[in-house]
């Protein structure tokens, strides 16, 4: 059996990760037993979520065990089988680790995917995968959008916001979106489409508030919130009456003790609502949402960026880039 590069939780991340959480060792590829299959990951998929599988708490998942590889969503290809239904160079999609070599089985999360399908292999952990439909249901039916209203869009220039934005203008809706930096926020209105673009940065909530109240002069109608902070809640001040909050991440919360809504009584102003959305509740319409993607994409309506670092080895780096803010599109760690 070949030789296997893991990257381990080693410790709790207190705060911000560090390198010192982690460490990467080689060992044996274990054997397969009966309905295993061994996966050579090509690709793994990046995701703020993962910082979430670190803690000791669970969530929606269970925390990673310390000592094992970070859980992450990748594609590869089968090396070994003897399992009924995967064959040797077949490729797969599935939740496996940050590591060379998953063992597999029947019955897990691990699904064959045809590459020829896609433009890049890689799309299946951008567009038409976890992220493409968390853009797709997560917008279409959780904040359920109607033409002309205006669509507010935080962490926008990253791999959801940046598809919620372009799906906000399929749909005949004004779209603005929030990012960081005048480099992100221009890729939003000239790359994306997006008809506004807000940059946080040296703003406090005041100022926030105000600039979102100028770039949407006639109100709110639907948050897709992926940021939470002051953020959210200046956004909250700019809410129209039966207006929508989608919530699916609050990434500025991940590594700090969470500061909370403050402006949550907005809700009850405006008589509007705020749902929580999970991606794992869709898994059985990914066809579907897909196919829509896939319509759209070839329509030339939908553009998607990837940002591709290479080797195990900079795992670390690449994850933590996250948190700054330095990856462009899609954050994916090339394995194979």
């Amino acid at each position: 059996m070949p030789i296997n590069r893991r990257f381990l939780l080693q410790r709790r991340p207190d705060g911000t990760p560090v390198k010192a959480d982690f460490e990467l060792v080689t060992e044996p590829t274990p054997e397969l037993a009966e309905g295993q299959f061994l996966i050579r990951n090509h690709y793994a998929s990046l995701d703020p979520a993962m910082r979430g599988w670190m803690d000791a708490e669970g969530n929606y998942m269970p925390p990673i065990p310390l000592g094992d590889p970070v859980r992450a969503s990748t594609i590869g290809v089968v090396e070994e089988s003897r399992a009924e239904g995967f064959v040797p160079g077949q490729w797969v999609m599935g939740l496996n680790a940050l590591e060379d070599y998953s063992v597999s089985a029947i019955g897990g999360f691990t699904q064959p995917i045809d590459p020829s399908l896609v433009p890049n292999v890689t799309n299946y952990l951008s567009i038409f995968g976890a992220v493409g439909m968390t853009a797709y249901f997560g917008f279409l039916e959780v904040c359920e959008p109607k033409p002309g209203e205006t669509v507010l869009v935080t962490g926008a220039a990253g791999a959801v916001g940046s598809l919620v934005g372009q799906l906000a203008k399929i749909h005949g809706c004004r779209a603005v979106g929030i990012a960081g930096g005048p480099a992100k926020c221009a890729r939003l209105t000239e790359k994306y489409g997006f008809d506004a673009a807000i940059d946080y940065r040296g703003k406090d909530e005041a100022a926030l508030t105000a600039a979102i109240a100028e770039a949407c002069p006639n109100g709110v109608d639907v948050i897709f919130e992926n940021v939470g902070g002051i953020i959210l809640d200046a956004g909250l001040m700019n809410l129209n009456l039966h207006s929508r909050v989608g919530l699916c991440g609050l990434i500025s919360e991940y590594n700090t003790e969470p500061r909370g809504i403050r402006n949550l009584w907005q809700l009850i102003v405006k008589r509007a609502h705020i749902r929580g959305l999970l991606i794992a509740d869709y898994v059985p319409r990914f066809g579907e949402g897909a196919a829509k993607m896939a319509e759209w994409a070839a329509a030339g309506k939908l553009t998607i960026d990837e940002h591709v670092d290479e080797g195990l080895e900079n795992a670390f780096d690449s994850f933590m880039r996250l948190f700054a803010g330095t990856n462009d599109g899609k954050m994916i760690l090339k394995i194979a």
